[in-house]
């Protein structure tokens, strides 16, 4: 049987780079295809869920996510400052139970977190919409008034809130800060955007 001048491995060549080439050009074309299914600029803007690394939030500090467009904070607060918080006179305060619903469910008690030491707040006053101070230290300069406990101050029209978020009477703030679905992925994890129940 002749091979009528046939080149067996110039054709097992030719096959061999056919391959390769339509692989490459498989994944090129898959490549924009997976990355679409990832969420886009504006669903995230639209609350998809962001996830914020607190492992090295040091105790007392404040660190901010964005989350919904909006500031989200995030508190690793000390013992002292827990302390002050839960010994706050509730007479001073607007809603010091969260009666108006501000916070989901699951986040319960004086400060208002699924942690004690956590707390997660929106940064937006509950007035105006500005974004207040963060004034942690007892009796700060410039917050306006007598046996300040620390806490959050807004200097366009003097709404003031403390560590937990609760805002004081006499302000212009009608609500406490808002509190955002959220969970712990892990110690050092906080998902911002997802429910507890939803892990």
């Amino acid at each position: 049987m002749a091979d009528n001048g046939v080149n067996k491995g110039r054709r097992r060549f030719l096959v061999g780079a056919t391959s390769v080439v339509g692989a490459v050009g498989a994944v090129g074309v898959a490549v924009p295809f997976v990355a679409s299914w990832q969420p886009s600029a504006k669903a995230k803007a639209a609350g998809a869920p962001v996830r914020a690394d607190i492992s090295k939030l040091e105790v007392g500090q404040r660190m901010t996510v964005e989350w919904r467009g909006k500031p989200v904070w995030i508190i690793n607060r000390s013992a002292e400052m827990i302390e002050r918080t839960e010994a706050l006179d509730t007479g001073r305060l607007a809603d010091p139970d969260s009666s108006v619903p501000q916070q989901p469910a699951y986040v319960t008690g004086t400060l208002r977190s699924v942690k004690r030491e956590i707390g997660v707040l929106i940064g937006i006053c509950t007035h105006l919409g500005c974004s207040p101070l963060y004034r942690p230290e007892p009796d700060a300069e410039g917050v306006g008034v007598d046996n300040w406990p620390g806490g959050f101050f807004c200097p366009c029209h003097g709404s003031r809130f403390d560590l937990a978020g609760r805002v004081f009477t006499g302000v212009p703030a009608p609500t406490n800060l808002e509190v955002p679905p959220y969970r712990f992925e892990n110690d050092d994890f906080i998902i911002v955007g997802e429910d507890e129940e939803a892990a």
